[in-house]
């Protein structure tokens, strides 16, 4: 019976977790469709490599050890959405068309920097020409144009989604809401609340996580809602055991919660294709 149950598991591509950094080894998962891609990372400090001072291991580490993939990891701690199209552009200078799939993570910083939400569209009226049972109209409709704005949430993600999309129009994209945010004091002149506290336009972090998914919709891409499913939430003490500091940076997960939001994406990206050969 332990036989079949063994080769019930190993057939199915099934296989333990490593609980902590320390114990950490190569688990292949040779079944998963995102197995040996080379997969791009755009984000800020969450994903950012010199985020822990070498003392974490970043999510993205944990899936090139699981899937034996690669990544092409362009993140800075502080990046807001506005910053986009620039790491896309790094991504492009740098692997050009040979990557497979990119995750976009990028949000906490607009909300601590109070950036406006927006709209997504700009309307106006304008003559439109249709044809209804053989004969031909012609209307004045409302005319919607995506907002391009740099001042705004949605249209920095309007100028963020258009640029990748042009520069990467067969690749996968896929976006990840932003995490739950915790206290953190980084310094005199850094210090921020945690997310029962609005920001100074009276928006909460849940409001920029909304605005993520619905990126989506008019995007047609995928939405990784980590803000809901990742299960990190550090505004409730015990679970400060997954965050780097419990005493100044309940915002930053640390190596445990990274490895929380690997396995997480592990299991969501098991049910998108990284390419469509």
């Amino acid at each position: 019976m332990k036989k079949f149950i063994l080769c019930a598991i190993l057939l199915l591509g099934i296989t333990t977790f490593p609980i902590m950094a320390k114990e950490r080894k190569s688990t292949t998962y040779t079944l998963h469709p995102w197995f040996g891609k080379r997969i791009a990372y755009i984000g800020d400090s969450i994903t950012d490599p010199n985020q822990g001072g070498g003392q974490v291991t970043h999510y993205w580490q944990f899936l090139a050890d699981w899937l034996q993939s690669t990544p092409l990891v362009h993140a800075v701690s502080g990046y807001t959405w506005n910053h986009a199209p620039g790491l896309i552009d790094e991504l492009n200078k740098q692997s050009g068309q040979d990557v497979d799939g990119i995750l976009i993570f990028l949000g906490t910083n607009d909300f601590n920097d109070y950036i406006p939400l927006g709209t997504w569209f700009t309307e106006k009226p304008e003559q439109v020409q249709r044809g209804l049972a053989g004969k031909e109209y012609q209307d004045v409709r409302m005319h919607r144009t995506l907002c391009m704005s740099n001042n705004t949430m949605r249209g920095r993600i309007n100028i963020a989604m258009a640029h990748i999309k042009e520069l990467y129009p067969t690749k996968q994209i896929i976006l990840l809401t932003p995490l739950h945010r915790g206290y953190a004091f980084f310094g005199e002149g850094n210090r921020q609340p945690d997310e029962n506290f609005p920001n100074e336009r009276g928006l909460y972090i849940e409001d920029y996580a909304e605005v993520i998914r619905e990126a989506g919709q008019i995007w047609s891409m995928p939405v990784i809602d980590l803000f809901s499913i990742s299960g990190l939430l550090p505004m409730v003490s015990n679970q400060l055991l997954y965050f780097c500091d419990k005493e100044t940076d309940q915002l930053h997960p640390n190596t445990a919660g990274h490895q929380r939001i690997a396995k997480t994406l592990l299991m969501q990206l098991q049910a998108l294709p990284c390419t469509w050969e």
